[in-house]
């Protein structure tokens, strides 16, 4: 017997919000039954996609408005659509007793979501991973009308929810002074999934990549580019590999790739010196977003040397396995509000890989500089700490000391994982 049904809302792309599929699986774990309500397009996690008590709901895509009419007009009709498209999924199904939806996006989220609690007479949950109004205010500037309103209308709905749920203990103490929310601090941790992984998956990644990405592989079926098979069948690194650096980004404003970009550049020049002792890398960075294109043009005209830039998207089994395979991860988060903390270093750190972090202010909620990653603040820095983890690379003994140390931490980060986390927190908001 079910202990109830959930509606889990995203006004976005579900695939691309994992805490909102984690909170999902985590309830229907526990006996619920789920309706999972948002956006088609990126893959599900396969756990929730095989979940008898999960039902996935899309809502339909907004046709491109703002580029056919004036931009404020063709927001309006963005609104109106997404209005509609999303109480028809929400009306259109079984009464829920509970409604759990991600904030941002606000507008018209919050507002349809508690229209539909007071009229089904549902518990509103919000679960707040950041401010719509500061995301919006990169783009249109803190004095517009639309940030103003944005503002005040997270805050007027965000007072009328039964409870509220947020990412980081800044977030809470901001919802509480500036806006009269109390919210229960559910910090990310990674799910199972990411966990560091053997030289096999290692060794079968590398491979199934090499497929599509010719940097991966070898001109020597027993090989890839940075694993071997021994004479005696056993899979070891190659002493000859290069450095693999990985980060994943949703390609948005509150991540300057420029920063990244401009540390490779020095990379590659000190590479070219002749006391380098500095190893080819190879950079892999994920995901989808609207400024890819633009960061790809910028890459693709660097022609470097010793830098190679892969942009693959990944399949959600495959992207833990990159992390827990790679030598050292890139965050370039910086948090409009300054009061989130970035989902990503969560899974890096599940997968016991060491990270180098643009810092904001609540970002030591995360990372303590130096003891279990590094925090930085321009490219210069990053570079610095790209070239002092690489260098001799892989032979570096006083660098094997210092990455033992930040994964025995990561080690004791990682013993909490999410679905233990969650029911600690918020399991007694579903009773």
């Amino acid at each position: 017997m079910s202990k109830g049904r959930v509606s889990v809302v995203v006004l976005g792309d579900v695939g691309r919000s994992p805490r909102m599929q984690y909170h999902s699986l985590s309830l229907a774990n526990e006996g619920f039954i789920v309706d999972l309500i948002g956006y088609s397009g990126s893959e599900l996690i396969r756990e929730l996609q095989e979940h008898p008590n999960v039902t996935l709901r899309y809502v339909p895509s907004c046709p491109d408005f703002q580029s056919k009419f004036p931009r404020l007009f063709g927001y309006v009709l963005k609104v109106l659509w997404q209005i509609l498209s999303l109480m028809t999924v929400l009306f259109c199904k079984r009464r829920s007793d509970y409604l759990l939806v991600q904030n941002p996006p606000a507008i018209p989220t919050l507002a349809v979501c508690w229209i539909y609690c007071v009229l089904m007479r549902s518990k509103y949950i919000i679960d707040w991973h950041n401010y719509a109004y500061t995301i919006l205010a990169l783009s249109v500037g803190n004095e517009s009308i639309l940030v103003k309103f944005s503002k005040w209308f997270e805050g007027w709905f965000g007072r009328r929810a039964n409870a509220n749920l947020c990412v980081t203990k800044a977030l809470k103490m901001d919802l509480e002074q500036n806006h009269r929310i109390i919210a229960t601090t559910l910090y990310d941790r990674p799910p199972d999934c990411f966990h560091p992984v053997p030289l096999q998956t290692s060794h079968n990644l590398f491979k199934k990549l090499s497929e599509k990405y010719e940097i991966f592989g070898s001109s020597d079926e027993t090989k890839t580019a940075f694993t071997e098979i021994k004479t005696d069948g056993v899979i070891s690194l190659r002493e000859d590999r290069p450095g693999l650096l990985v980060s994943s980004t949703s390609w948005t404003e509150d991540e300057d790739f420029n920063i990244l970009l401009s540390a490779l550049q020095l990379y590659e020049e000190m590479c070219q010196t002749s006391a380098c002792a500095l190893p080819p890398l190879i950079c892999v960075i994920t995901g989808k977003g609207p400024l890819k294109q633009y960061y790809c043009e910028l890459i693709d005209n660097a022609q470097w040397k010793n830098v190679k830039v892969v942009t693959p998207w990944l399949h959600p089994s495959d992207y833990p396995q990159l992390l827990a395979s790679a030598d050292l991860g890139v965050c370039l988060h910086m948090s409009s509000s300054g009061l989130d903390l970035p989902m990503k270093v969560a899974d890096m750190f599940g997968c016991g890989l060491p990270v180098c972090a643009h810092t904001f202010k609540c970002l030591n909620e995360l990372i303590q500089h130096e003891k279990n990653s590094y925090v930085f603040s321009t490219s210069d820095e990053l570079s610095s700490q790209i070239q002092s983890w690489f260098k001799d690379f892989p032979n570096n003994s006083s660098q094997k000391e210092i990455c033992h140390y930040f994964k025995e931490e990561l080690a004791k980060y990682r013993s909490l994982r999410w679905h233990e986390n969650w029911k600690l927190s918020t399991s007694s908001l579903f009773l």
